[in-house]
């Protein structure tokens, strides 16, 4: 039996407990609780919160784990409580004129969606676009077929372009069908359109190595694959970029700002030229200690691990169910896990089921203490690098059982 890159006793696991939804919540370390209690001990004595060590060390630290999970340069991240946030940074900082447009694939989380229809004031619009023939969302979301290997999403968006189109925005892999889509081909196609390529990356960081290449901005929360408390992720901004957006206008935006030698009250100062002037504020030391503590896990263990051990774990379970009544669904998704089309999420498309069948499933699931989720016509079951061969079996034969199809 292969040893998980995470070891399951870094975690509070339990039998009773199998939870397959770091898409919706992912657990929290043992390291990140002790982290989170040390900090408040200080709070309570605050003669012990030390200026350099925890006010500007642990974002400091952060930024460097961050960065070395993205193989990216600590100075062009930002901090920010949420993938919402860190877009909205992007949407309402960047120079936009009276009729542009960004563009995104039909059926985005809300995250990737609001910060860009709040934009319709100002004369710019959202255009989404379908991935695949028979694609719906919305209203119809139920309707939609699922994606499959020989689609060409890409191909879409590239032709979707348009001399109106300022920023392409989009998951890198999709909240419900779980859809990997290529940042690399997009990146090319977006730099020779001149377009702005930003992407929200929270269903695949921490469990799918990322090239930066090419990309204006990626933005994620903490909360899913990064395994620490909702209220912390980071928005990484390309050098190139990031001048066009305005700063957040806060105090610690600008040169010197902890510089208590020099008047505070001085603001004949410039903007830092770092991620640093996008922040939201004073940081939140809190959740900084929680989050730097599972980026040093997962770093550790190293992403590129991860990812293989969930994708094994993710072809172990597909074919326990070869002979059960998913087999149209295991074909479909192993076609797409051959094709590099999948992060960490196996999304089983209801195929006639509907809502009360899913749901019905995901009860028995429950009764049986596996915790899986369902969004808009998908049953969604997401391995980390802590999940064991046992786990996917045992998802195999919940799956069975729930169809009447048990071995």
């Amino acid at each position: 039996m292969n040893a998980p890159p995470l070891n399951p006793a870094l975690f509070h696991l339990d039998e009773d407990h199998l939870w397959v939804m770091h898409c919706s919540e992912g657990p929290v370390p043992r390291a990140g609780m002790r982290a989170v209690r040390a900090f408040m001990l200080k709070e309570l004595r605050p003669w012990e919160v030390r200026w350099e060590e925890d006010f500007q060390g642990l974002p400091a630290a952060v930024r460097a784990e961050a960065a070395a999970l993205l193989g990216g340069r600590a100075e062009d991240l930002s901090l920010s409580p949420s993938t919402s946030t860190g877009l909205q940074v992007v949407a309402q900082g960047f120079p936009w004129q009276l009729g542009d447009e960004v563009l995104a694939p039909l059926g985005e989380f809300p995250s990737n969606a609001w910060p860009w229809l709040a934009l319709q004031p100002w004369g710019v619009s959202f255009r989404e676009v379908s991935l695949w023939e028979g694609h719906r969302a919305g209203s119809e979301a139920w309707e939609s077929l699922p994606p499959t290997h020989e689609a060409e999403p890409e191909d879409r968006l590239i032709a979707a372009m348009g001399p109106r189109t300022r920023l392409l925005a989009l998951s890198w892999v999709r909240f419900q069908d779980g859809l990997k889509l290529d940042l690399q081909r997009l990146g090319t196609a977006c730099r020779e359109r001149g377009v702005h390529f930003v992407v929200d990356g929270i269903q695949a960081a921490g469990t799918v190595p990322v090239d930066l290449t090419g990309l204006s901005a990626f933005a994620t929360g903490g909360h899913k694959g990064l395994l620490t408390p909702q209220g912390m992720g980071f928005l990484w901004t390309e050098e190139a970029f990031r001048p066009l957006l305005s700063p957040s206008g806060t105090w610690l935006a600008v040169e010197e700002a902890t510089n208590f030698s020099r008047p505070s009250t001085d603001f004949h100062r410039g903007w830092l030229p770092d991620g640093r002037a996008l922040e939201p504020g004073g940081p939140n030391l809190l959740q900084a200690s929680a989050l730097l503590e599972s980026l040093r896990i997962l770093n550790g263990a190293g992403v590129p691990a991860i990812a293989a051990h969930v994708a094994r774990l993710q072809t172990r379970l597909l074919e326990a169910l070869e002979d059960s009544s998913w087999r149209s669904e295991v074909d479909r998704l192993k076609a797409l896990l051959q094709a590099d089309r999948l992060g960490s999420i196996l999304a089983f498309h209801h195929g006639g089921l509907g809502l009360e069948g899913l749901n019905r499933t995901l009860k028995n699931g429950y009764r049986h203490g596996i915790f899986a989720s369902v969004r808009e016509g998908y049953l969604r079951v997401a391995f980390h690098g802590f999940h064991t061969d046992a786990d996917a079996d045992r998802v195999a034969q919940w799956l069975r059982e729930a169809t009447g199809t048990a071995s």
